[in-house]
């Protein structure tokens, strides 16, 4: 028979203590938080990203910039090439301007001027005069006499001393008339008209060389174009260079960084970012060579608009066509150091 000393020890196995009890209860986990979400772990990595990203592009700028200064002389060679270059078609295009707006000032209101005959008399020529007045296809008719004319003549030239030697006034009386219908077919028409009449000797219509001044504006707009796509190509083809003789003093440094995992997009960014400087400085550069000539070509082109008696001044590119000129010249320098390096990264490669 089983003693009590057994049915005790039993009992113990089978019965659990108290402090046992509350050990198990002190070693049970305590629950744990929930789990961040994932997305708002995503927005923090991409905000780093994003951080990171600007920062090196950052430095990677400011490092291809210092480097171009590294050596100086080929530098301003090559911005000085880059200038000319950039100058001369931005040059052309402030020349266009001007002339566009002295196309529209002096082709606004087309006139035609009647020149009598030298035996025509004053009263003869007032007649005539009131006479234009009252067509229906004339705006405005002002007479010239022929002593007013050559008092305008006088002071217009200055030529009082060669004037006084002439024994008879040369000048013939001129009368002046604005049409109504200013369309390039109806001007001819009505000046074959005018010059029909008995009284006139000529018949000028002053729409002529303003048309001639259209034409040639027409020609250079097209001219300009095709000198700036030209120029546009030189300076892909100076920035092109210039890189590859970069990449090339520059291959160790590439292989090395390729043999230790360096990408193709993070080995060709500083070759992208001093291109671009290339073609910022270039296109600064150019504006500054533009405004300089502009500023030496001002008074003489004031003194020829006064012999005119013209309100003509000169104008520059303006604020729009000089962010225009600084940003295609950023560009061309960007697509230049982008062709030479997606040519000539290829071809450097480690062993």
């Amino acid at each position: 028979m089983p003693n009590r000393t057994d049915e005790r020890r039993r009992g113990a196995v089978r019965q659990p203590s108290a402090s046992a009890t509350r050990q198990t209860k002190q070693a049970a986990p305590a629950p744990q938080a929930p789990p961040q979400k994932g997305a708002e772990r995503h927005k923090i990595r991409f905000a780093d990203q994003r951080r990171n990203w600007t920062r090196n592009h950052v430095n990677v700028a400011a490092k291809a910039y210092h480097r171009l200064w590294a050596s100086p002389l080929s530098t301003f060679m090559t911005l000085a090439v880059l200038a000319i270059a950039l100058a001369l078609p931005g040059a052309l295009l402030a020349g266009l301007k001007n002339l566009q707006e002295l196309s529209a000032n002096w082709g606004a209101e087309p006139r035609i001027s009647l020149y009598l005959h030298t035996e025509v008399q004053n009263d003869k020529a007032e007649q005539l005069s009131r006479e234009l007045l009252l067509r229906n296809d004339l705006a405005a008719v002002e007479l010239i006499s022929r002593d007013q004319g050559l008092l305008e003549f006088r002071q217009s030239t200055g030529l009082e001393d060669v004037l006084q030697y002439l024994s008879d006034n040369p000048l013939p009386t001129v009368i002046v008339v604005l049409p109504l219908d200013k369309s390039a077919t109806a001007l001819p028409i009505l000046r074959e008209k005018l010059a029909a009449m008995p009284e006139v000797d000529e018949a000028v219509l002053d729409m002529e060389w303003v048309q001639r001044l259209s034409a040639f504006v027409a020609v250079s707009e097209r001219g300009v174009l095709v000198f700036g796509t030209l120029l546009a190509f030189a300076v892909l083809m100076v920035v092109g260079n210039t890189i590859r003789l970069l990449i090339e003093n520059r291959r160790d440094e590439i292989v090395v960084a390729k043999l230790v995992g360096a990408t193709n997009a993070w080995v060709r960014r500083p070759f992208l970012y001093t291109g671009a400087w290339f073609g910022l400085l270039g296109g600064v550069i150019a504006w500054v060579l533009i405004q300089v000539s502009l500023l030496l070509l001002e008074p003489p082109v004031e003194r020829l608009a006064e012999l005119y008696e013209s309100q003509f001044e000169i104008s520059g590119l303006g604020w729009q066509g000089s962010i225009l000129l600084i940003l295609v010249s950023t560009l061309l320098g960007l697509a230049g150091s982008w062709l030479a390096v997606g040519r000539h990264l290829r071809e450097v490669e480690p062993r």
